[in-house]
Formats: C-alpha cells, sequence, structure tokens
C-alpha cells in the first residue's frame, strides 16, 4: 500500500489519499509438469473459470486436464472455404456465361463468353479460380480466426510484472487464477493451491 500526501490549503485541513494497486489475481509455482498436471485438475474440479497453465513446453494431456473443449475454428475455416468456393464460382459464371447487369456501387454487366464452341458453363475451366479462392479465404480465416478467439494480439499482461514468471519460457511451471473468478478468495485460493504442492503462492497486481 502507497499513501500518497495530498497538499494542505487554507481553507482545508491536510489530507492523505491512498493508492491500492487492484489484486489481478495469483500465481503458484510448481516443481515439474507432473505437479502442474495434478494442480491443473484438481482446479478444474474445484469449479475455477478464469485460469490457466503456464509452461515452457507443451504438455501432452494438459488440455483435458484443464478441461479445454476444441476449438471450433476449422468449423469457421471450413465454412470460409466453402465460401471461397461458390464465391469462385458465381463470380466466373457471371463473368463469362450471362449477360444480365447488377449494381455492385456501379453497374456491372456480364459477357458471355464464347470460345470454339465451348459450353458457357465449363465448371473444369472455373477450378482452378474456385482453388485459389477456397485457399484463399481459408487461410486469411485461419491466421485472424485464431487470433480473434485468442483475443490476440495482447501488448500488455499483468503477470508480466511478476518477477519471476519470465522463467514461464524456460524452466518453471505456473498455474495463474483471476481475482474476476466467482470463486477467487484471495486467502482461501491462496491455501487451496499451496495444499496442491506449490512451491510459491504470490499475489499478482493489475
Amino acid at each position: 500500500m502507497t499513501t500518497f500526501a495530498t497538499p494542505s490549503s487554507t481553507t482545508a485541513p491536510a489530507s492523505t489519499e491512498t493508492s491500492v494497486a487492484q489484486t489481478w489475481g495469483l500465481v503458484a509455482r510448481f516443481a515439474n509438469p507432473a505437479e502442474l498436471m495434478h494442480a491443473a485438475e484438481a482446479v478444474r474440479k474445484a469449479g475455477y473459470r478464469y485460469w490457466d497453465c503456464h509452461s515452457p513446453f507443451p504438455i501432452h494431456g494438459i488440455d483435458h486436464a484443464m478441461g479445454i473443449s476444441r476449438t471450433i475454428l476449422p468449423v469457421v475455416v471450413f465454412g470460409a472455404g466453402a465460401a471461397g468456393c461458390t464465391l469462385g464460382f458465381l463470380l466466373q459464371s457471371f463473368t463469362n456465361s450471362f449477360d444480365f447487369s447488377i449494381w455492385a456501387l456501379v453497374w456491372v454487366t456480364g459477357y458471355p463468353f464464347l470460345i470454339s464452341g465451348k459450353p458457357l458453363l465449363s465448371f473444369p475451366a472455373f477450378v482452378p479460380v474456385m482453388f485459389e479462392l477456397t485457399i484463399l479465404l481459408s487461410a486469411l480465416t485461419t491466421a485472424f480466426g485464431m487470433l480473434a478467439f485468442n483475443q490476440l494480439p495482447e501488448l500488455y499482461h499483468p503477470l508480466l510484472k511478476h518477477p519471476g514468471f519470465g522463467r514461464a519460457t524456460d524452466d518453471r511451471f505456473f498455474i495463474s487464477i483471476e481475482a474476476r473468478d466467482p470463486q477467487f478468495l484471495r486467502s482461501k485460493t491462496g491455501e487451496f493451491l499451496k495444499s496442491l504442492g506449490a512451491s510459491s503462492v504470490e499475489v499478482v497486481e493489475s
């Protein structure tokens, strides 16, 4: 807690103003991946919702231990690919096979493209463009969808202020529980993490 003195004036007595840093949550350190896995299962079973595991490398089975369900991103990417394939077919059908006009900021008119008596609706000729649009929309949706679902980019996170958290990319294993979790009580949650075998439990300020 840091206390700042408010300057006195001739009309009001001197007073003090206290600035209290808001608690973001707790971070617990574990010795190895096995302890982290066991603790993750216990935290999930305890009903905590806003928490995460931090490890320097992927741990097989940690998603299941945390209760993380499969992402919906593949379904979204499939939809984008199907939309790209359909768009490629409709675009070529309109520009090469029909002569009606549509309004797209300006009037656009299709033009039947007659070559050596070939059919106007020639699916094999449309495949390259349909394929490219399928890949393009799928790739863009994968990249930007991943960023959106992971709420990235995130230029700042309170855990970065924790003095030892930088070693989460080296040789440390952590579990963090946020204060916004409905079950979070600073003392009770800290004791719970200690009971799971954490070597240290520290408060993280926002």
